[in-house]
């Protein structure tokens, strides 16, 4: 039933920070206390604003704990290894501990729909990719009747702890259900876990969520594969979207892993105002000087969420969801009309602006802007096909200019999508041993009753022994939001820092890549294997940790000075 690889590594022990060995030792120590900003207080009056990390003492931890644990969003590698890392711990602190995982994602808190994990089921999920073993889902529980059957599965088990292993949104709801128990008197600690391959959770608490590592150099192999197959075969622009709806960090690091011709950063996009014909044209112009050098190829890296980066798009998109509501009267109008009428339709409704650039779509798009609607009548941007977007208005610029004499090449584009491929694979040894610690790292809050926060592990650039364990409050992340007209307590999403030092190294490279074959050939995860090779950093986090250990020599500079 299993692969050889699969067996090999669910034999495979993750290294642990040298400061969990001694775990049921282990004490919290307060770090910080943060002000609770006044906006914020009114949502969350119970919960504590408090870091702590984690010093030994001479007491011995050693109580029986239930744990719930469930698996809330997308996939990201590395899920397994968080629920193997809690699991043990939980018996480390006693044999009789219980863990149990909630089936199908969020749904199965308020639905009390559970199963009892074993060191037996556990076992083949050990260091493997995807969230099968007890599954996942987006229901979000924040509605005052799934927090009051969250309550109710809570008391029923009486769980000393709830873990929940999510994104920015999961977290959110993480810390709004450790108010509600706090309100309603339950015992139960809700601890957070920070996962999402997009990398767009992170922030001074959270270097790095779990599964960018995996996903990244998942993508970077396939990208580097293709543009070795395009060095030999010298005859197709790729145009290849990654998975990133709200930030750009995973097209970012694979450009920098791969050295493509182009790449376009969603957030660099927005802050120079460019419109798509911007882009087109940026396209374009590679395309023409790459064919004076006889080179009718390329690589070209476009972002999953690079349409909401476009002001026109963002105003069109926003325009769409405001007037083709399903409870708006254009809404209901639209669901009547048959689908060659629906394109004018729109275009008598939006806005000058927006109209003109609805119509300069290619129909497929029109159609994927309408027809792929959500329950409440949203675009669903992630299914747009931006790469075929790009090819399609690509080759209408190609086609004037070579009208007018100023393109004599051949173009033939092949579309890509990296996404759900980088969700699910082997964490890579990084994930696997972060995963596994922070799972570790959960628990330690559950036995020290810390609701409300998140498990974080931190000094990810050093040797794994040497990574340190923090307890941080959730509501230190949280800001306010608008949404559907209400301000919503929020994690604050991390977007590319054009000012930071991942953006700039690539910045400063990436001319220098348009017109020459610099492609690189990353290959595939190694689990085995000289350590340079397999412990191999991805690039965000190694610049990252260069610049926070610079920023920190710069102030103790500046103190000594």
């Amino acid at each position: 039933m299993y692969s050889l690889l699969q067996k090999h590594r669910m034999n495979f022990c993750p290294q642990k920070p040298k400061i969990l060995d001694q775990l049921a030792h282990l004490i919290p120590q307060k770090n910080e206390t943060f002000v609770k900003k006044e906006e914020i207080e009114k949502f969350f009056p119970h919960l504590k604003n408090i870091s702590y990390t984690f010093t030994t003492s001479q007491s011995t931890f050693s109580k029986a704990l239930k744990i719930g644990v469930v698996l809330s969003g997308g996939q990201a590698p590395g899920g397994h290894n968080v629920i193997s890392g809690l699991f043990d711990a939980a018996k480390t602190f006693n044999p009789n501990s219980e863990v149990i995982g909630f089936l199908g994602g969020p749904s199965g808190i308020v639905n009390n729909s559970y199963l009892t994990i074993t060191e037996d089921l556990l076992a083949p999920y050990r260091n493997q990719g995807g969230f099968d073993l007890i599954g996942s889902g987006r229901t979000k529980i924040e509605k005052q009747d799934q927090l009051q059957k969250a309550l109710e599965t809570a008391q029923a088990h009486q769980l000393d702890g709830l873990v929940i292993i999510g994104g920015d949104d999961s977290n959110t709801n993480a810390a709004l259900l450790a108010e509600f128990f706090l309100e309603k008197k339950c015992k139960t600690t809700v601890v957070g876990v920070p996962k999402t391959i997009d990398g767009d959770l992170k922030n001074q608490f959270v270097e790095i969520s779990f599964g960018f590592d995996t996903a990244a150099k998942i993508y970077s192999e396939i990208i580097g594969n293709i543009a070795k197959d395009n060095l030999s075969a010298k005859k197709y622009y790729y145009f290849i979207k990654l998975m990133g709806r709200s930030a750009s960090h995973l097209t970012l690091e694979c450009a920098l892993q791969i050295q493509p011709n182009l790449t376009f950063i969603g957030e660099e996009v927005r802050a120079k105002k460019l419109t798509i014909q911007d882009l087109v044209n940026e396209i374009a112009d590679l395309i023409c000087k790459r064919s004076e050098q006889k080179k009718e190829y390329g690589i070209i890296l476009i972002p999953e969420g690079i349409i909401e980066f476009i002001p026109e798009f963002e105003t069109l998109i926003n325009e769409l969801n405001s007037l083709l509501a399903t409870d708006k009267p254009h809404g209901k109008a639209m669901e009547e009309l048959d689908q060659k009428d629906k394109a004018s339709y729109v275009q008598r409704i939006v806005s000058e602006s927006s109209s003109n650039c609805f119509s300069r779509m290619p129909e497929s798009i029109q159609m994927q802007l309408l027809l792929d609607r959500d329950p409440h009548g949203n675009v669903q941007v992630s299914k747009i096909e931006t790469e075929r977007l790009f090819i399609d208005l690509t080759e209408i610029e190609l086609k004037k200019r070579e009208k007018e004499g100023r393109y004599k090449g051949k173009f033939s584009p092949q579309p890509l999508f990296c996404g759900y491929e980088g969700r699910s694979g082997f964490p890579s040894n990084f994930d696997a041993q972060y995963c596994y610690a922070l799972g570790q790292v959960a628990a330690l809050n559950v036995a020290h009753e810390l609701t409300g926060t998140m498990a974080c592990v931190r000094e990810l650039n050093k040797p794994v022994e040497n990574w340190t364990a923090w307890s941080i409050p959730i509501i230190a992340m949280i800001h306010l939001e608008e949404r559907m007209g209400r301000h919503k307590p929020v994690i604050k999403k991390a977007l590319v820092d054009l000012d930071g030092p991942v953006f700039l190294s690539f910045a400063k490279l990436r001319d220098k890549w348009r017109l020459n074959d610099d492609y690189r050939t990353p290959g595939p995860i190694q689990f085995y294997g000289p350590p340079e090779l397999t412990e191999a950093l991805n690039l965000t986090l190694e610049y990252e940790a260069t610049n926070r250990f610079l920023d920190l020599a710069k102030s103790r500079s500046d103190l000594l000075s």
